[in-house]
């Protein structure tokens, strides 16, 4: 066996059914006096009952959380921070309100709680991405991992079909680097290899059965697998990818990661045997790539770029910016190669890999 360096990070995971009533004790156990509930203008019922449940431990509702954490955004919510006098957060819902309470935290140093509805899995990592003036960047610290993650299927219930198709992909994503990022190690690799198996199993049938409890209930454990992954194992051209995308053009997080997940893989595909290997045996197919894209067609979401609004022009602009400043890979990055997939991506080609 290769040597290897394997990081465990200190987050306390709660994982159930009704563990939202575990809240205010871990909101005691934190030290937290007043706590801002964060949620986007599409949760702020959820945001309210919290509000509710925690009573005096309770600073108030921001919200109004946005996708790729815009830093004006953060700015507002800062203010709303010190005006309530808060000491902590809590961050009800997907990528979007997760990254606000980060951004949060990164500035402040305030213990964050988490209840995660989608399977984004930003939750259970040290990674930050913020946008400012049209560009993502992102940047790892510990200053940004939530103490707490409290995963209450009954939250994921409601989560319509298609947006957990998209959801569970991109936290396949994250599972599919880890095994052949730069610090992939063997401990990662059985939490990728089972992770995405949770989700090539579950996502199907939500689709066919959206209260199907266990389902829901591998598909909120397997995306947290993949999420543990992408916190430890790091990330390649997939991800680079879509922070281009989502940053640059202001796409979707989880339909861009859905959408780019197949193609950056038969890219990496010829350089990334081992991995190539666990992934045909989570996906119980030759051909993973293919797999990825049929699970997302399958289940409704869109497989194509230029559904998402991106137009063709952009293709140019996404290759400059992805080798102006590259993640690793395992395959050296090849303009015109980076373009043939983007431009597969932009088209909704299905991969052959």
């Amino acid at each position: 066996m290769k040597d290897f360096t394997y990081t465990g990070l200190p987050a306390k995971v709660i994982f159930g059914s009704g563990t939202v009533g575990r809240l205010t004790g871990e909101v005691d156990e934190l030290g937290i006096g007043r706590a801002l509930v964060l949620t986007t203008p599409q949760q702020v019922d959820q945001g309210n009952e919290l509000v509710e449940r925690l009573g005096g431990k309770s600073a108030g509702l921001f919200a109004n959380a946005a996708m790729h954490t815009p830093v004006s955004v953060t700015n507002d919510a800062i203010q709303a921070f010190e005006n309530l006098d808060a000491d902590g957060i809590v961050s009800i819902g997907g990528g979007s309100t997760i990254g606000l309470g980060k951004a949060i935290a990164l500035r402040t140093d305030a213990p964050q709680i988490v209840l995660p509805t989608t399977y984004a899995g930003s939750e259970m990592t040290t990674i930050i991405g913020q946008t400012e003036d049209g560009e993502k960047t992102t940047q790892k610290t510990m200053k940004v991992l939530p103490e707490t993650v409290i995963y209450d299927i009954d939250y994921t219930m409601s989560l319509p079909p298609v947006m957990s198709v998209t959801s569970g992909i991109n936290a396949i994503a994250h599972a599919v680097e880890a095994l052949y990022a730069e610090n992939s190690n063997p401990i990662l690799n059985l939490m990728a290899e089972q992770g995405i198996t949770a989700l090539m199993r579950a996502l199907p049938v939500i689709t066919d059965e959206p209260e199907n409890r266990g389902a829901r209930s591998d598909a909120a454990y397997g995306a947290w697998l993949c999420a543990v992954c992408l916190a430890t194992g790091g990330v390649a051209l997939h991800h680079k990818l879509c922070h281009v995308l989502g940053g640059s053009f202001d796409l979707p997080h989880a339909e861009t990661h859905t959408i780019v997940l197949p193609h950056a893989l038969a890219y990496n595909a010829p350089a990334v045997e081992d991995a190539m290997a666990s992934l045909r045996r989570a996906t119980q197919s030759n051909t993973p790539a293919g797999s990825f894209y049929d699970l997302a067609k399958n289940g409704g979401a869109q497989v194509a770029l230029k559904e998402l609004g991106m137009a063709e022009q952009g293709i140019d602009q996404a290759v400059d910016i992805t080798l102006r400043n590259p993640y690793w890979n395992p395959r050296p990055l090849e303009e015109e190669g980076i373009r043939n997939i983007i431009r597969a991506a932009w088209a909704g080609d299905r991969p052959g890999y």
